[in-house]
Parts: C-alpha cells; structure tokens; sequence
C-alpha cells in the first residue's frame, strides 16, 4: 500500500496538511483508512485506542500509510483526578507519534478556577511527554476570542493551546465572523477543525466544504501569516437528523478534500 500524500503548501509555507477526523464517517468508521488513503489524505485524528486496541490501530495506520496527527483525550475537568486520568492516556501518543491531543473540557459546575487549575496540571503531563493539549472551540472557555485568551492567561502554561473549529465559532456565537476570530487567536492555534455551516447560531448543519458560508481563504491566511503549522482536519458532521448513508459520507468528505486542496493551491 503506497503512502497517502499530506497536502503540504508550497516549499517557503509553513507547513500545514489535511487531515481527517475519523468520526465524520460514523456509523462507517470502519472504513474510514482505506477511503481516506484512496483520496491521498495521508493524517487523521482518532480516540486515544484502549491500550488493548493500541498494537492493532498503530498496524492499521501503517498499513494504509497514514499517521494520527491528533487524537481525541479525555480530559474531565470536573473529576478530581483529571490530570492522572490525563496523564494515563499519554502512552499512545509516544506509540503513535502524535504530538496533538485533542480535548473537549466541559466544566459543568465546577469553579473556573478549580478548572484551570487542572487543565494546567494536565499541560504539565503533555509537555512532560512533548505533546500539546488543543482545547476544543466550546463554552465555556474557548468558544470566542476573548474567553480562550482569558483561559490561556489564567492556565499560564505554554502546552495548552487551541482548536480552532471554524464553524463552532458561529454555532456557539452570534453575530461571529471566523476570519475576525481567526485572527485573533492564530498565534495560540495547534489544529484546526476544518467545517462549514450556513452560520446559524445554535444550527447543527455542518455540509460539505464550500456549501456554507465560511471564508476558508480568509481563516487560513489568519493563520498562516501566524505561523501556523499543523493540520487542518476536516469535521464534515452533516446535518441533524439526517439518514447518513456510505455514499453520502463518501461523496461529502471526497468533494471537501477537492475543496480544501483547490483553497490551499489558491493561498
């Protein structure tokens, strides 16, 4: 099996690459490599495997050629032992290779203090074995602009950085515009989810890239004249409610990669 290609700019660009976020394919993750290898995207972001499930995903990813460039970690802010639990997960990155872990913190009722307080003990554990943690883009501290660089300044610590999902920015906010907060954001920016959206506040419609209203163009220029280098992973969730189909994913993430390739040859 030859290797899938990474999508890099041009020599002299920072060195940014499509990925894919496997879950996009559910309830058909399954077949999410061999699709993904067929269309040249050669990163994806996966869960942290179980350690049971460890050896077989790494051979299924060399198998077909691709890399995780990211995975998901659990990182519950509301749990006492947060960042041992964290830290317990670190394994698989080393296996991997993977520098990005992904993290979704929702604190619930627990004090913003007691939060941060854990993210950055958690921080520590990632720096510890050279990984960053990139807070996904979701309330309530990393939804817009000015409380991700609340959380950032209050945790201190220069592992935690952000996901920046360009269509989040305009489920969580009203009245956004993701190239403003793009701009504002891409110097602290580690991954990027890669989605569209008609630009609905509360509107769980993420269609095939170039079918909403997000200016790619715009967003990535934010970013790369930040210095930003790592993966932009597509996130092609569809609408809600929708009966998914094979060929429905299919065609969608084929067409967004068509799309996304065709922005990064034009930037």
């Amino acid at each position: 099996m030859s290797a899938a290609r990474c999508d890099p700019l041009p020599p002299g660009r920072p060195a940014v690459f499509i990925a894919c976020r496997v879950p996009t394919y559910r309830p058909f993750e399954d077949e999410a490599l061999e699709h993904l290898a067929a269309l040249g995207v050669g990163a994806v972001e996966i869960r942290v495997p179980r350690p049971e499930q460890l050896d077989t995903v790494a051979g299924e990813l060399a198998h077909f050629g691709i890399r995780a460039s990211t995975l998901h970690a659990e990182c519950d802010v509301n749990r006492p032992d947060c960042a041992t639990h964290f830290a317990s997960q670190l394994p698989a990155f080393t296996k991997l290779g993977t520098g990005i872990a992904l993290v979704c913190p929702r604190p619930e009722h627990s004090p913003r203090e007691i939060v941060q307080d854990r993210l950055r003990q958690c921080a520590r554990a990632a720096a510890a074995a050279g990984v960053v943690l990139a807070v996904e883009t979701h309330p309530p501290i990393a939804h817009h602009a000015v409380e991700w660089r609340r959380t950032l300044a209050a945790v201190n610590h220069p592992a935690l950085r952000l996901n920046f999902d360009t269509a989040n920015v305009y489920f969580y906010n009203e009245h956004a515009d993701a190239v403003s907060e793009a701009r504002q954001v891409a110097d602290t920016v580690a991954a990027v989810h890669i989605k569209d959206t008609p630009g609905g506040f509360g509107l769980r419609d993420f269609p095939a890239l170039g079918r909403g209203t997000v200016n790619f163009h715009g967003v990535i220029r934010e970013l790369l004249a930040a210095g930003f280098a790592g993966p932009l992973t597509l996130e092609i969730e569809g609408t809600a409610g929708e009966t998914r189909t094979r060929e429905m994913i299919r065609e969608r993430i084929a067409e967004s990669v068509g799309y996304l390739r065709g922005v990064l040859s034009g930037i």
